[in-house]
């Protein structure tokens, strides 16, 4: 039984889990698509909520394009490649069983890296202040004992937690502790997807458009109510699988491809296939200036064309 959780919305999402489970091996195109939009999204909120001014936009320039963004500083560049390359680390540890002090410590290294050199991937070795928290994270010397026993915790699940609890209670632990004088909000969040992962679950995207509601809910979780922080995840991570769940249904019913492309596959040009998009006569999606369709809704369309003949 959830202790933090409502249980019809536990229900709700294990269902939709066992749902995305049953599908696997899902489609590798739809998966590549995903991976993409994933590490661009989780990468701009994560590091957003922290104060990156980076756009989506330019946050999808910078990690497809390398392109430096006129008017944003060179931290906040090194914020996105660093965060990026976090993601990529995290997926090499979804096989691994346990929480690993190390591997955690190498994750701080890497968002860090050549903004914080002095001390990434280390403690802090100093008394600090979070800005509008109500108490002190505890004092340095404390530090590696708690982490060690935060690992011991999260590894061997004492009070039979489920995973979403779990997880985002780790998260909220890890902050709490505050280990380094900087990059624990990203840190928390890799780890608590690293928990999810190791799961099987989905990666999760704590959105900017949360941001004050997500740091509400850590200082009720400082308060010792936890409930407000859980449910936030899970809305969170009910949204990761409904994301997931869409790519399976678009593969069963057909994969969208590119009207340039379909129009290689059938008797009409990829400017007769705009056309009907535009009209509505062909059931198509829009995603940029591109159109999308398949190869079952041209048949459909042609069906209905040699009925009115």
């Amino acid at each position: 039984m959830a202790e933090y959780l409502n249980q019809k919305i536990l229900e709700r999402i294990e269902e939709k889990k066992k749902l995305l489970d049953k599908s696997r091996p899902l489609p590798k195109s739809a998966l590549e698509r995903l991976k993409e939009q994933i590490i661009i999204e989780w990468t701009y909120n994560s590091n957003a909520i922290e104060g990156n001014s980076l756009t989506l936009k330019e946050t999808k320039l910078v990690l497809e394009q390398g392109i430096t963004v006129a008017g944003k500083s060179l931290r906040e560049h090194f914020e996105a490649t660093n965060h990026r390359d976090a993601i990529l680390f995290l997926e090499k540890l979804i096989k691994n069983k346990k929480i690993k002090e190390s591997d955690v410590l190498k994750i701080h290294g890497i968002i860090s890296k050549n903004i914080e050199k002095e001390y990434a991937g280390k403690y802090r070795r100093g008394m600090v202040r979070i800005l509008g928290a109500k108490k002190l994270p505890p004092n340095y010397l404390k530090i590696p004992k708690l982490m060690d026993e935060l690992y011991q915790w999260i590894n061997k699940n004492p009070e039979k937690l489920n995973i979403i609890e779990l997880a985002s209670l780790a998260h909220y632990k890890f902050v709490a502790i505050h280990p380094h004088y900087d990059g624990n909000g990203r840190t928390a969040r890799l780890l608590m997807n690293l928990i999810l992962m190791q799961n099987s679950y989905r990666p999760v995207v704590i959105l900017k458009n949360d941001r004050r509601r997500y740091y509400n809910a850590l200082h009720k979780a400082d308060e010792g109510d936890y409930k407000p922080f859980v449910l936030l995840m899970a809305i969170s991570i009910e949204r990761s699988l409904d994301l997931y769940l869409r790519a399976v249904k678009e593969k069963k019913e057909e994969t969208l491809e590119l009207l340039s492309k379909l129009s290689k596959k059938t008797v009409y040009s990829q400017e007769y296939l705009g056309l009907l998009a535009r009209q509505g006569k062909l059931a198509a999606v829009k995603e940029g200036k591109k159109w999308y369709s398949s190869l079952r809704a041209i048949q459909e369309y042609k069906n209905k064309r040699d009925r009115k003949r």
